[in-house]
């Protein structure tokens, strides 16, 4: 039932929910017009060492609040500000007084809304591409200097051709007259350029410069006080009442559940429901951590056998993961129900989870089921607790070793909800994961031994529905097929494949060969996410 972004139907808050962390710290609101890329500016923004929340444009109003943000910055986005019906910024932005950055089509729809124009250009301008600086801006400070030409990634087919009255351009481009503009008096800022990715060099500094400088944010936010907000929250949310906290084995349900025992104690149990599709010895792991190191109530359901006797002959990625939901809340749903005095059900939902169940429905499109199992059933009463909603997954992390989760669990890589049924492609068998633990279990020693492990992102073995013939000790073989995969990456939405040396690729083949009966043929797979999604299915 954690680390779920299945949750849309049954929210009544928004990704950043909670008044206590706007009271404790300065925050930017960042308005999302539906870019793909706008948790990265939330990221850059924390790195400035300064809370962030992402809002739907459509909530842009609502969320300035009684207390309003130091900060605003306008997302990117795929529409085009000229056409009709397309998202539009409201008018209370720029009246509220607060410094406002616009990003590509959020510079876009500032320029619009303050009486500029905006049209469709000759030429589209994607990737890499040199910007001028033609004259000095406070945004600029410490970043650019007037004359130089920095490098920028720019992905837009529309352009500002009219500026709204006050703004003056500092930056060119080859296919934008206003690549970067300023109206320093009202401190609104746009840029079409994208600084919030890594393919802009000077990005992050200039995100920095805006939150610290121009909105005079003091850079102070941190995760102790993040914790100490939280643990106040909760209390306040729970009170006396009892809260039932589902474990996946993963670090996040891990992470909620401590932070949710420091706040409240006894009130807290935990099921963990063994779906028996994870990796070898990781049941005994979550038990002996949460039983023996921190004495957590926690109920243990094995399951292993209901969940294989469903997926029974099921090939279909999506009805595997959809099976494997279901079932999961079912098997909870169970438990939870014998533990009489429960109101308030824990989830390790993260904010790119909570970001997407928000935006559900407004241009987006599903590409797989989300990794993570669960979903709250319509009938279930329970009262959400979401302590890591505010959160990204290497926050999380953070966050675990605040609270003195042991290194070896807190840096783990990141395990999908439906476990090694999305790493086997076709029928799950139990002599299909016999083999494939095994396999995945050399993979992940030798990755340890070479110094790898935290230099990786994610890594993992597949089992291939293929079978292929070979020669061990001069018989004939006719066995499974094993591919491994390893990624680099900062967050989890995009990922590059890790180069491992053939050296290091040759040995650990071999030993997976020698060692693991049912797999004679070991390859690797290199696809960069996108295109390519990192787990198989």
């Amino acid at each position: 039932m954690t680390e779920t972004d299945e949750t849309a139907a049954h929210d009544t808050q928004d990704p950043a929910h909670d008044a206590a962390h706007d009271a404790a710290h300065d925050r930017v609101l960042i308005v999302d017009f539906g870019s793909q890329v706008t948790q990265l500016i939330a990221r850059r923004v924390r790195e400035a060492g300064v809370y962030s929340e992402i809002v739907p444009f459509d909530k842009a109003e609502a969320a300035l609040g009684p207390v309003l943000p130091r900060a605003i910055i306008l997302s990117g986005g795929p529409a085009s500000v000229h056409e009709t019906g397309t998202p539009r910024a409201p008018s209370a932005i720029f009246s509220a007084g607060v410094p406002v950055l616009g990003i590509c089509y959020g510079e876009q729809a500032m320029v619009a809304a303050l009486g500029g124009q905006v049209e469709a250009g000759n030429e589209r301008e994607f990737g890499r591409a040199d910007l001028k600086i033609i004259d000095e801006t406070p945004l600029f400070d410490g970043v650019f200097e007037e004359g130089e030409r920095a490098q920028v990634w720019m992905s837009h087919g529309d352009r500002v051709t009219k500026l709204p009255p006050g703004f003056r351009a500092v930056g060119i481009s080859t296919g934008a007259p206003f690549a970067a503009i300023a109206d320093d008096s009202r401190r609104l800022y746009g840029v079409q350029f994208h600084p919030e990715v890594v393919h802009t060099p000077k990005g992050a500094a200039l995100i920095a410069n805006f939150v610290r400088d121009i909105a005079g944010c003091d850079g102070a936010w941190s995760m102790a006080q993040f914790r100490e907000a939280e643990v106040a929250r909760i209390r306040e949310q729970v009170g006396d009442g009892r809260v039932v906290c589902g474990l996946s084995g993963g670090v996040d349900s891990a992470v909620a559940a401590l932070l949710i025992h420091e706040a409240i104690g006894e009130q807290l149990t935990c099921i963990f429901v063994d779906h028996g599709l994870l990796r070898q010895d990781e049941a005994t792991q979550v038990v002996d951590l949460f039983r023996g190191a921190y004495n957590i109530p926690l109920v243990h359901v094995d399951a292993g056998e209901r969940f294989l006797r469903a997926l029974e002959g099921v090939s279909d990625p999506e009805a595997k993961r959809k099976i494997i939901g279901r079932l999961f809340v079912e098997v909870f749903e169970e438990e939870s129900e014998k533990l009489e005095d429960a109101e308030f059900l824990a989830q390790g939902t993260l904010y790119p989870d909570a970001s997407r169940a928000c935006r559900r429905g407004r241009a987006s499109v599903t590409i797989k089921s989300h990794h993570n199992v669960g979903g709250l059933p319509e009938t279930m009463k329970l009262k959400l607790v979401e302590p890591l909603r505010a959160l990204f997954k290497d926050e999380v992390r953070a966050l675990g070793r605040e609270l003195g989760l042991p290194e070896a669990f807190v840096g783990r890589h990141p395990f999908p909800g439906p476990g090694l049924a999305i790493r086997i492609p076709g029928e799950i068998t139990p002599e299909k994961l016999d083999i494939l633990r095994k396999a995945d279990a050399i993979y992940l020693e030798e990755i340890r031994k070479a110094g790898l492990y935290d230099t990786i992102w994610q890594a993992f073995a597949v089992l291939l529905p293929v079978r292929t013939v070979g020669v061990m000790g001069d018989a004939r073989t006719y066995d499974f097929v094993c591919a491994l995969r390893a990624v680099t990456s900062t967050d989890g939405m995009t990922a590059d494949y890790y180069d491992f040396s053939h050296d290091f690729l040759g040995h650990a083949a071999r030993r997976i060969i020698n060692e693991v009966r049912g797999i004679n043929r070991v390859s690797t797979t290199s696809p960069p996410s996108p295109p390519g999604t990192i787990e198989w299915e």
